[in-house]
This record gives C-alpha cells, sequence and structure tokens, in this order.
C-alpha cells in the first residue's frame, strides 16, 4: 500500500503561482511512477502532468505545458507540481496518483492505482 497526502492549495489570482506536495509513506516511493490529475466542477477527471521513477522524464497536457513543472524528491518521499501563469480555467482539485507498472506517458486515470485526497486550487479572474 501507498499512502499518498496532497496540499499547497488555495486561492490565487489570474497570473499567480501555487506549489503543491504529495508527500508518499508506505512503500519505495522511487519504484513509483507519480502523476497529477485535475477535476473541475461539472467535468471529468483528466490528467495534468506525470514523472518517471527517477525524475528524469516528465509528461504534461497539452493545456499546462510550458505553465507547469512537475518534479519529485525521492530523498523525501515527495512530488511537487510548479504552476505558473495560471489561469482561471486552472480552478479544480488536484489529485496526486502512483503506480508501480504504468508508464510515465499514460494519461489514464484507470491505470493508477494510489490516489491522495485532493487539494482544491481556485483561480480568481
Amino acid at each position: 500500500q501507498v499512502q499518498l497526502v496532497a496540499s499547497g492549495g488555495g486561492l490565487v489570482q489570474a497570473g499567480g503561482s501555487l506549489r503543491l506536495s504529495c508527500a508518499a509513506s508506505g512503500r519505495t516511493f522511487s519504484n513509483y511512477v507519480m502523476a497529477w490529475f485535475r477535476q473541475a466542477p461539472g467535468k471529468e477527471r483528466e490528467f495534468v502532468a506525470a514523472i518517471s521513477r527517477s525524475g528524469s522524464n516528465t509528461y504534461y497536457a497539452d493545456s499546462v505545458k510550458d505553465r507547469f513543472t512537475i518534479s519529485r524528491d525521492n530523498a523525501k518521499n515527495t512530488v511537487y507540481p510548479q504552476m505558473n501563469s495560471l489561469k482561471p480555467e486552472d480552478t479544480a482539485v488536484y489529485c496526486c496518483a502512483a503506480d508501480y507498472s504504468v508508464s510515465y506517458y499514460d494519461t489514464r486515470s484507470e491505470r493508477y492505482d494510489y490516489w491522495g485526497q485532493g487539494t482544491q486550487v481556485t483561480v480568481s479572474s
């Protein structure tokens, strides 16, 4: 079992920045691909970004490319998305996810076995 705890959400003005965190425990963190998904009210959950086990490879949704940066610290068992140039359409509940066998470029949420509780990000215009 892997336990994930997300934090760092909040209210920010359009054009601002936020850095989320997802702390993992329970298994060897570096064995897991880590990803972030988000879900806005009335919309389906969508892929945001993912990072490979070593951190050397990343993959982003087109909607956040060049604005968001995902990174991980395997010594601290933590994954971070740095979110810059935020837009009102980025408003959503952001959840981190982990999986042992998924490829980092796989955007399907059903491929991930472990999920954090989510943290709300609200971007005001």
